[in-house]
């Protein structure tokens, strides 16, 4: 299943494809973590005692993460010692850890991110449990997005949080689709079975754009670059580049987009 969706940046879509069917979250749902956590007015300094032992959404569960299913060792290194909340949140996005997401996710709860899809207009995603939560997932709380929803949310996000997503270091998926050095706020994320990517992207003669790609099928291998689904999506990418002018216009004679 493949699912599109592509919006100038603030206006309606103009490629719309299965936009409501919802597909496993993967790493996509750190962005709404992200959201809670500077909306929520937490002390970005703080310190935060990094542990790998987790509360359930059920309960009366614990779990943890494993080391070896974590695309960050960053977070790991600091293990039984404290990292400023803020170092965390970057991690989490930028290198995608998952330590770091539950640590995030432990501080700021699950209603908070719950409210950040509603406050997006989300009308069938959400991440109700934690990464690697598998008391949870065997309880059925799934993590699932839609593209819809995950255009919803980008367009939602305030600068800095934005921002932060510029700086992913995974440049795959949509990424790999552009020319290099143009300017994206991206978050994607995978395992085998599912691939998705969302991202604003911001044309040096163009206005932004913001797409949401999700594909759920044998395609998708796990892999982080050599993926069949991470080159699809890259080439759904490329085609959206070049029609970028048909759809958002040129920006205004010496002014850059989003200047």
């Amino acid at each position: 299943m493949l699912s599109v969706v592509v919006a100038p940046k603030g206006r309606p879509p103009v490629v719309v494809r299965n936009p409501d069917v919802p597909h496993d979250a993967a790493s996509t749902m750190k962005v709404a973590v992200l959201a809670a956590l500077h909306r929520s007015g937490a002390d970005l300094d703080k310190p935060v005692p990094v542990v790998n032992r987790f509360v359930s959404v059920t309960g009366t569960d614990t779990f943890a993460n494993d080391r070896s299913y974590d695309s960050d060792p960053e977070p790991w290194e600091s293990l039984g010692g404290t990292v400023p909340l803020r170092r965390l949140a970057e991690r989490m996005i930028t290198h995608s850890s998952n330590l770091a997401t539950n640590l995030c996710l432990a501080e700021v709860g699950h209603e908070a991110v719950a409210e950040v899809w509603r406050q997006a207009g989300a009308t069938g995603s959400g991440c109700p449990r934690g990464i690697e939560d598998h008391p949870g997932s065997a309880a059925g709380f799934r993590n699932r997005v839609t593209a819809g929803d995950l255009v919803r949310l980008l367009e939602s996000l305030e600068p800095e949080s934005l921002a932060l997503l510029e700086g992913n270091v995974h440049r795959v998926d949509l990424a790999a689709g552009l020319p290099p050095g143009t300017r994206l706020a991206c978050k994607n994320g995978w395992f085998p079975g599912v691939r998705n990517s969302a991202a604003v992207v911001y044309p040096h003669d163009a206005g932004p754009y913001t797409i949401a790609v999700c594909y759920t099928g044998p395609l998708a291998n796990g892999e982080d670059v050599d993926d069949p689904a991470a080159r699809l999506l890259a080439r759904l990418s490329a085609r959206v580049w070049a029609a970028r002018h048909a759809f958002t216009g040129r920006p205004a004679a010496g002014r850059r987009p989003m200047d």
